[in-house]
């Protein structure tokens, strides 16, 4: 029992110093296997909070490492999924074990005849009862000729309840980390949780600041049924969002100062000309065409934490931000999809042309606006 004991004694302690959740996985069943387990396959599901994925599977195979999968929804209606001993698991919250060593194929649950083909001879799911009470599930399985001992047995369900707290812990900070994405973005996600929270808590840095907005919205908010209006703008977001991760950026994404305008700035501008050829496609082939404007700017701005009492945002703010949005405002007055700031512009030459100088609200002097030059762009 040793040998098992400093298992649990490990898992207990919360197996410090291992920040990745497949380096956790790899690292119990070596030493599940360095204590007399003999396993060769194990598999952990965690659901999760996330708009995407209902949840991942670690599974670990001797010889192969850890594969992460990440379940989307659409998962639920599969017979894959409606048919596995993982789903009879956290239905009943109890247990499941199936000995595939008598040569006999197993025939409720389909997954068992393929790990039954590739020489399992034992498979055990134990459910992994959350605080919260949420189930998760943890499955093994031996090749080993007769499957698990009786004490092989006993010594995997010993590590479940230490396993358990361990798996939550990890699970609550990917599910604190999904929804920071979600809601706010990578990058202030990541500030948040490195504790940036106090108000007022805010640096000024370089920015280059994308400003969108679809034009005749609230037109078609009372032309188009709610779920319809909804749909139309889900789709325009996945013309911009996408191509703004393609390009290494994301929503609301700031450099630091040092790192090359010049290059930023040419990321942006092929992040503008990808989503208006994502539109242009979209608006192919829909009833409702999308008309947007998007203006670039790029200038000092503070970034951080803004609000009032317990109620913050984690934003930007200065006469950066201002200048993006208004232009964005005479870019439909120009009928422009895409405008520059001068700032802007002067990092791309030969990209953009002067349209002329505008009058903007809140500068007291009129602002030159540019365009895209030649209609290829």
């Amino acid at each position: 029992m040793s040998g098992i004991r400093s298992v649990v004694e490990w898992l207990a302690d919360g197996v410090r110093g291992i920040p990745l959740s497949d380096e956790v996985v790899t690292e119990l069943c070596e030493r599940l296997v360095g204590a007399g387990i003999p396993l060769w396959r194990v598999a952990v599901f965690v659901n999760t909070l996330h708009p995407d994925v209902i949840g991942s599977s670690f599974i670990w195979q001797a010889g192969s490492g850890v594969r992460i999968t990440a379940a989307k929804y659409e998962i639920l209606e599969t017979d894959e999924y409606r048919s596995s001993p993982v789903v009879a698991v956290y239905a009943t919250r109890q247990p499941i074990r199936r000995h595939l060593a008598d040569g006999a194929r197993p025939d409720d649950f389909p997954v068992l005849h393929d790990l039954w083909a590739e020489g399992a001879t034992d498979y055990v799911a134990f459910p992994l009862p959350f605080t919260d009470g949420t189930v998760h599930v943890a499955t093994w399985t031996t090749h080993e000729p007769g499957g698990f001992t009786a004490k092989q047995f006993a010594d995997i369900e010993s590590i479940i309840a230490p396993l358990t707290r361990v798996v939550e812990i990890r699970a609550l900070r990917r599910t604190a980390t999904n929804l920071l994405n979600t809601y706010v973005g990578r990058q202030a996600g990541e500030r948040i949780l490195a504790g940036h929270v106090r108000r007022g808590f805010v640096e000024e840095i370089r920015a280059v600041i994308w400003l969108s907005d679809m034009r005749g919205f609230t037109a078609l908010s009372e032309r188009l049924p709610p779920q319809d209006l909804v749909d139309l703008l889900n789709r325009y977001f996945d013309c911009q969002v996408p191509p703004i991760l393609a390009h290494g950026g994301e929503v609301l994404k700031f450099i630091a100062e040092g790192d090359d305008p010049r290059e930023v700035c040419q990321r942006a501008f092929s992040c503008a000309l990808d989503s208006r050829r994502r539109i242009d496609a979209l608006n192919a082939q829909s009833a409702e065409p999308i008309r947007f404007g998007l203006a670039l700017h790029t200038g000092q701005v503070m970034y951080g934490n803004i609000g009032g009492g317990n109620r913050l945002d984690f934003t930007c703010v200065g006469p950066a931000v201002n200048l993006a949005a208004r232009l964005e405002k005479v870019a439909g007055q120009l009928g422009q999809a895409i405008v520059a700031s001068a700032d802007f512009a002067g990092h791309l030459p030969g990209q953009f042309i002067q349209l002329g100088e505008c009058p903007v609200a809140g500068f007291t002097a009129p602002q030159p606006v540019f365009g895209l030059t030649g209609p290829s762009q």
